[in-house]
């Protein structure tokens, strides 16, 4: 390989965080995956992104499971080698797309985990008014009243959130922006920790959730908290914001069978994301059909 082979990446790569706005966890993934690609074609002597075909990339694959690398990393390794490639093309880097048709061995789908509706409620149950404690509060109710992910809950703005709508703005995945409602406990925990926001020299004026430093609060900020309530409410689990989510939506399709209005929420492009996300079963997606699908409707007998 050659300087230049190295550079395609990188542009790549700039190109992902600059135009196409993935988040710095993404890019890294991204990064990680092709360098560990360039460096097997190096090792293999092969010269050139035009060198390389679906055979070379069925062998890294095979080779990369051989060595223990889970069936989920490897799909996210073809994804990662399918898009560059795809970035190659158009440039005359490479003819042909080589991990376009190479599938990475199958794997158990492992469902995430949820609280079910009395944990939820043991852990909500946060009744001190030491500021962090509101702050928490506010985060944990909002979290399952909306289903954000972390990502998006850190990077909210005051101005993000209205109270009188009880709206919240989001920016999810590809930049897209979209209103998801607040409800009424995450309203309530929300007005009551806006009170008690902190006011100290030097504070952000705009992010929402601020740190004893009156900085944005981080990402893992949030996650210490979490399993600090978990501790604290007697949740033997491990709690995460992911875990939050889900079973935001868990419980909601529970209640609701809406899987498009679910969807619309969790801002899922796919709606076969949402399917798998809350695990539904393809009975359980029979049902929902027949009984609301006009096409699907028995006809009366005459």
């Amino acid at each position: 390989m050659s300087p230049a082979d190295s550079t395609a990446i990188d542009a790549f790569l700039l190109k992902l965080k600059t135009q196409k706005h993935y988040s710095p966890h993404t890019v890294a993934s991204y990064a990680r995956d092709l360098a560990q690609f360039y460096d097997y074609l190096e090792a293999a002597g092969i010269h050139g992104w035009e060198a390389v075909d679906d055979s070379l990339v069925r062998t890294y694959i095979s080779q990369r499971h051989r060595q223990g690398m889970h069936p989920r990393s490897l799909q996210r390794e073809l994804s990662s080698l399918r898009s560059f490639f795809n970035y190659l093309i158009p440039q005359g880097r490479c003819q042909h797309n080589p991990a376009r048709q190479v599938q990475a061995p199958r794997s158990e789908h492992k469902l995430p985990n949820t609280l079910d509706v009395d944990q939820m409620q043991r852990f909500l149950q946060i009744t001190s008014d030491a500021p962090l404690a509101l702050r928490d509060k506010a985060i944990l109710e909002l979290f399952y009243s909306s289903g954000l992910r972390l990502a998006e809950l850190v990077a909210l703005d005051i101005t993000d959130i209205d109270l009188h709508e009880a709206m919240v703005q989001v920016v999810g995945k590809g930049r897209k922006t979209r209103r998801v409602p607040v409800g009424r406990f995450a309203r309530a925990a929300l007005q009551t920790y806006l009170q008690a926001r902190p006011t100290v020299e030097g504070a952000d004026t705009h992010a929402l959730f601020l740190n004893q430093r009156g900085q944005r609060l981080s990402a893992r900020g949030v996650q210490q908290r979490m399993r600090h309530w978990a501790k604290q409410q007697g949740i033997e689990v491990h709690v995460h914001p992911h875990m939050l989510r889900h079973s935001f939506a868990s419980h909601l399709l529970e209640s609701s069978g809406d899987l498009r209005a679910v969807q619309e929420l969790l801002g899922h492009s796919d709606i076969a994301t949402t399917q798998i996300y809350t695990h539904l079963d393809f009975q359980h997606l029979a049902k929902v059909y027949d009984a609301a699908h006009p096409r699907a409707k028995k006809k009366h007998q005459k």
